[in-house]
């Protein structure tokens, strides 16, 4: 493939299925959905972490977390181990970040030419106290997405959003003068929470919307012993103070779906306004989804579909339009980005086990490939794996019971079956595949062991349980001369 440019637009927190390319009912994704129907979506795209840090780390480097040992939101990537930005910048290729990266400091050597407005974890050592497992401590209190700060308006956020897609517009138009190939990054941070959503998307949604709770607890719904753990730390429905808050959260979440649209459409006619859409390759995604109300919890952590799911579009040049069922997840960024820009990815794999997504599209359908993720962080005393292989989804937790899904029968994993005789050969037999990929009890122990080093470091367990945000990490603030390249 003869080089191209290549932007990379990574949104935060988007559950795959709230768009309207993926079949949503009412999700008003229009800029999406259009490019969508000009390239590939990846249908059973996922996460290599259900949380931000690891996930981030495991994108920039090709790497599964348990490689990287970014275990959580405290331990952030600062260019270690090696990632295709580096790659591009040893062929002299121009690759600049506009945006949330959410690694450690902008100072730090992480493949980019030059980083516009980062958003980096606080401090530059993140979520500390949340590294305190086994048993972990909790600090959530009031989270930012509930209560009376969901609903219609502005926050931090959404103003960092505008900021960043404004400078990718103005980038963009000065990259067009320049007779160069470029790999751009933008991190947008909808729709994460805060789950506040400008007016004008806000008002696209209306209550008689919002479908009846799936599994939900108040109606009977026992959750797995792990996640009920985990629900007990985010205490996030205990913090809907009335209905009319709930509902306002789920309202934000739709709301922002479309806000975050409407930047990624900006992005795209630049694109085409300036020439470039025939030059240049476009990747959609999430760093992981959201749980949305869903048995009882928002946000991210669990291993469930509306976590671990991300969306995953590809368009551009020599990309024919469909969409692949063949499970896909951010590790096959790594060989994408650098075949999208003309270098060859082979020689820099390694032990990454990501494909090319061009080669994937391009292939028959592989429903058997293997794609896991794994999460060692906030709200969990132990870890938790999940293996999607062909039709059945299985989840791992260290000192509990496991999961078995079949997603071919029960998309929305309604039905547990890892403790129904019947199904006992398909247990094993995703077991003895999860453990081919890594040992779930040593991987355990070598996050908590890395975990509690650092804390050790940091001055011990007082000093850590007192550093970091309790909630969201804080947008950078951004003034006037933010929007002058």
């Amino acid at each position: 493939m003869p080089n191209q440019n290549v932007i990379v637009i990574m949104s935060d927190e988007h559950d795959p299925r709230f768009m309207g390319c993926s079949g949503h009912p009412f999700i008003k994704t229009p800029h999406l959905d259009g490019l969508a129907a000009h390239g590939v979506r990846f249908s059973n795209a996922y996460t290599p972490s259900p949380i931000c840090v690891p996930a981030r780390a495991a994108f920039a480097t090709g790497f599964r977390v348990h490689q990287t040992r970014h275990w959580d939101n405290a331990s952030p990537y600062t260019g270690v181990p090696r990632g295709w930005g580096h790659v591009l910048q040893d062929r002299g290729i121009a690759v600049e970040s506009i945006g949330k990266l959410h690694y450690r400091s902008e100072e730090d050597p992480a493949g980019f030419d030059r980083e516009h407005l980062p958003m980096h974890v606080v401090g530059g050592y993140g979520m500390v106290w949340a590294s305190i497992r086994d048993p972990y401590i909790s600090k959530m209190g009031s989270k930012p997405m509930l209560g009376d700060k969901a609903g219609a308006g502005e926050s931090p956020y959404t103003a960092y959003d505008r900021s960043v897609t404004s400078r990718a517009v103005q980038w963009l138009e000065e990259a067009s003068t320049k007779d160069k190939p470029f790999v751009l990054y933008v991190g947008l941070v909808a729709p994460h929470f805060p789950l506040i959503s400008p007016d004008e998307f806000f008002a696209l949604y209306s209550r008689d919307q919002i479908p009846a709770t799936k599994l939900s607890p108040k109606a009977g719904y026992e959750r797995h012993p792990w996640v009920e753990a985990y629900a007990k730390f985010e205490r996030s429905e205990e913090n809907f103070a009335t209905e009319e808050d709930r509902v306002n959260a789920f309202l934000g979440y739709y709301g922002l779906c479309s806000f975050l649209d409407d930047n990624v459409g900006q992005i795209l006619q630049a694109l085409k306004a300036l020439g470039l859409e025939q030059s240049t390759h476009v990747i959609y995604t999430s760093d992981h989804g959201d749980n949305v109300g869903a048995r009882g919890l928002w946000g991210k952590s669990t291993l469930y579909q509306e976590s671990t799911g991300i969306p995953m579009i590809l368009a551009g040049p020599q990309v024919a339009p469909g969409v692949c069922e063949t499970p896909v997840d951010l590790l096959d960024l790594f060989p994408t980005i650098l075949e999208g820009a003309g270098v060859e990815a082979s020689p820099e794999m390694g032990e990454r086990p990501g494909r090319s997504l061009f080669e994937v599209a391009g292939a028959p359908a592989d429903l058997e490939r293997p794609i896991f993720s794994e999460y060692h962080a906030a709200g969990s005393n132990t870890a938790g794996f999940m293996l999607r292989k062909g039709r059945w989804k299985y989840h791992y937790y260290v000192r509990f019971r496991p999961e078995l899904f079949d997603l071919m029968a029960d998309p929305e994993e309604l039905n547990d079956l890892a403790r129904d005789p019947r199904f006992a050969d398909v247990l094993r037999d995703m077991e003895a595949a999860l453990r081919r990929i890594c040992d779930p009890e040593a991987v355990d122990a070598q996050a908590k062991a890395d975990q509690l080093a650092m804390i050790d470091r940091l001055g011990g367990v007082e000093v850590a349980s007192n550093m970091g945000s309790a909630g969201a990490t804080p947008a950078p603030k951004v003034d006037a001369s933010a929007t002058a390249l």
